[in-house]
This record gives C-alpha cells, sequence and structure tokens, in this order.
C-alpha cells in the first residue's frame, strides 16, 4: 500500500473565496450564514443561508462556458484552480492517463433545474436549452475538471446525500494508496440555494430560521450553505520526489450503512464508520486529538454523534476537541465533507482547532469539548473527519499530520 498526501487544497464557501480566506475566518470565528438573496426568497419561510457573496461567474467564463456550467460547476473549477495551481502538477503523459477525478454532490445542477421547471411550469415556454442535460447531470463538475486538466484516469461523481465528498474522498484515496493512480482530484461542491433548493429542505421541518448551533441546548435546526472545496490527493513518494509541500497526510477511512431509516441517525452506524477508520488507519483512540463532526445542528444528528463518539473513544471522549464548522458556513450536503476537511488540516499543519460557533448552552446528551465560540491552540497529530449523512451512509476520513 502507498502513502498518500495532500499536495493542494481549494474552496470557495460563505466564508471565503480560498483555502486562506476560509482559515482565517474559521480561525475567527467568523459567522458566513446571513439573509438570502435570490429570486421569490420572500415566499420561504426560511431566508437564511451560507451563501457565496460577490462571485461574478461572468467575469471568470465565456459565453459559451456559461451555457455549460451550473453554479456547482462554476464552484468546483473555482476551487479545482486553487488546489492544483498549489500542488504544482501538470498533468501530462502518464500522470494525464492514471490520473482522474472523484468529486461529490447531492444534487448537481439543482439552479438549473429550477431555472427551467420556472420556464415550462410558470413562463409556459415549450422549449428548454439544449444544453439543460449536460449542465445539470450530477457528473458535470467532474467531467470539466477532466477536460480542464487532462485527466484521462478514473474519473466519476459520488451522490450519497450529505456524505458525498467523504465517499467520494475515501474512493480516490484507494485509489492512490492501491497504486492505480498517482494522483486523483477530489472533494466536492454544492449549490442548493435557490428557490426550489431550499423548498424542497423547508418540507422536512429540521431548518432554522435564525442560526446553526451545533450541540448547543437551544439548537433548532441546520442551516443550508454552498460552495466546493476540492483536493489534490497524490502518492507520497511521488510528491516528496518533486518536493511538494505537503499539508497532511491521509492515513485511513470506512464506510458503513444504518440499514435502519432514510433520515434518523443511527448511533450505531456511526460508531462503526469512526471504528473502523482508525483500524484502517493503524491509530489507536488514543492518538487522535479533533473530530470534525458532522454537527448539522438538528437535535437528532448532535446527540446521535455524540453518543457513538463516546462508545468509540471511551474515557479518551473527554480529552478529545470536536467542532462543527456548519456554524459558520452551513451545511453544503454533498460539498459539506470538503469543506470541512479544511478544518482538519488546519489543525494538523497549524496547530489551530476551529470553533463550534453559537454555541449558548450546554446539553448534557452532547457533553463533550466541542470548542465552543473561539479558536484554540493545539498541538494535534491525528484527526477524523465525519460525514453522516440521510439514507443511513456513512464515511470518515482519518488524516495524520506529516
Amino acid at each position: 500500500m502507498k502513502r498518500v498526501v495532500i499536495t493542494g487544497a481549494g474552496t470557495i464557501n460563505a466564508l471565503g473565496h480560498s483555502t486562506a480566506a476560509t482559515l482565517e475566518a474559521m480561525r475567527e470565528g467568523r459567522c458566513g450564514i446571513g439573509p438570502l438573496e435570490f429570486r421569490d426568497v420572500d415566499r420561504l419561510a426560511i431566508k437564511i443561508g451560507g451563501q457565496v457573496r460577490d462571485f461574478e461567474a461572468e467575469g471568470r467564463f465565456n459565453r459559451q462556458q456559461m451555457a455549460l456550467y451550473d453554479r456547482f460547476t462554476q464552484f468546483t473549477l473555482f476551487a479545482a484552480e486553487e488546489a492544483i495551481r498549489q500542488s504544482g502538477l501538470e498533468f501530462i503523459g502518464e500522470l494525464a492517463a492514471k490520473s482522474g477525478v472523484v468529486l461529490g454532490t447531492a444534487g448537481g445542477g439543482v439552479s438549473t433545474w429550477d431555472d427551467n421547471y420556472r420556464s415550462v411550469y410558470e413562463d409556459g415556454k415549450n422549449r428548454v436549452h439544449p444544453f439543460v442535460v449536460p449542465k445539470l447531470m450530477n457528473n458535470a463538475a467532474a467531467s470539466h475538471v477532466s477536460m480542464e486538466y487532462n485527466l484521462k484516469g478514473p474519473s466519476y461523481t459520488v451522490s450519497t446525500a450529505c456524505a458525498s465528498s467523504n465517499h467520494a474522498m475515501a474512493q480516490a484515496f484507494q485509489m492512490v494508496r492501491s497504486g492505480m493512480s498517482p494522483a486523483m482530484i477530489t472533494g466536492g461542491s454544492e449549490s442548493m440555494l435557490c428557490f426550489g433548493g431550499v423548498k424542497a429542505w423547508e418540507g422536512l421541518r429540521v431548518m432554522s430560521k435564525d442560526a446553526c448551533r451545533p450541540f448547543s441546548a437551544n439548537r433548532n435546526g441546520m442551516v443550508q450553505g454552498e460552495g466546493a472545496g476540492i483536493f489534490v490527493f497524490e502518492e507520497y513518494e511521488h510528491a516528496r520526489a518533486r518536493g511538494a509541500e505537503i499539508l497532511c497526510e491521509i492515513v485511513g477511512y470506512a464506510m458503513s450503512s444504518d440499514a435502519a431509516d432514510i433520515v434518523m441517525p443511527s448511533k450505531q452506524g456511526a460508531a462503526r464508520a469512526i471504528s473502523g477508520a482508525l483500524k484502517d488507519a493503524g491509530v489507536n483512540a488514543s492518538e487522535v486529538g479533533y473530530i470534525n463532526a458532522h454537527g448539522t445542528g438538528t437535535a437528532a444528528n448532535d446527540k446521535t454523534e455524540c453518543a457513538a463518539v463516546a462508545d468509540v473513544f471511551g474515557p479518551h471522549a473527554d480529552s478529545l476537541m470536536m467542532s462543527s464548522t456548519k456554524s459558520m458556513h452551513g451545511h453544503l450536503i454533498g460539498g459539506t465533507g470538503a469543506v470541512e476537511l479544511l478544518a482538519c488540516i488546519m489543525a494538523l499543519r497549524d496547530g489551530v482547532i476551529a470553533p463550534t460557533i453559537g454555541y449558548e448552552e450546554p446539553d448534557p446528551e452532547c457533553a463533550l469539548d466541542v470548542v465552543p465560540n473561539e479558536a484554540r491552540e493545539a498541538k494535534v497529530s491525528v484527526a477524523l473527519s465525519n460525514a453522516f449523512a440521510f439514507g443511513g451512509l456513512n464515511a470518515v476520513l482519518a488524516l495524520k499530520r506529516v
């Protein structure tokens, strides 16, 4: 088995249009959640979200590209450019032939769906743009990244609701670890912040109207976000031979299914994924210093996740730090695990633990150190990133300081 490291990271989300800006916002405990701005928002009961501001797609992409790129694809290409530029890789020859793209998204081109349903059903038009299908398909972002960067190896999209990015990154990791690919572009993106996207989530009655407060006793629901997180996963010796900067090492993963309920989380399913990731990584529970929690801010998720962590880590759970950055950037659904991986990199590389902001009241069912409201300096050698999705699909990644 090969060692796998991260040599590039890029993002765009409600906290910033780059990795540096996002990590600075996380260190400051800044909130990127605010009033939503799009057509017919006044018809919604939920009017807040982690919306990407000041992103001018028309200035970055030409007219032909705009006809093909849904907002989730635009975010992906924006973040991929930063990640690949940082990595210093140029995909030519055998490297191009073997390297690929595995990305996560839950909804794909939701804005394109929304716009064209309006066109047909509300405006009464009988035709849509001929590129609607290639624009809205879930694999559009992965395909455009592969074309833009000459990536001819295994490339596809994973769609497992809120665990999409973690599942995608786990599979990219396995491809590099097995020797199938020397490098993979991976992560995820989502852009559901349009009228139809928010209206659909309203129906679940799990959304907060005022703030995301993970683990706080007065939490009242999740808040949607949007954006992308993209990474370059590279074989360690390949990266070292070319003198690449290594951000951290991916050392293990695990996936599990609750096989129980379509929306209610299972402590046992989450615990199996967490313990499986530790086993795959070959690390002891006592070595883990930080967990980036799924931490949605719903009553059910937060207490279930805390119970799972307590079960797996036993007495060590009391000395763990576990925070939810969704309190700052919102829940990016299929892209959330990718943006949250940045908090793990920051913990391992910089020794800074991102906080859970909005924390107001202790909850006895969430009695872990959730790093409330302020970032913390701490030396961490191993971190986990949790993702637990509707449908009972779980994926946990283990990372290590290099």
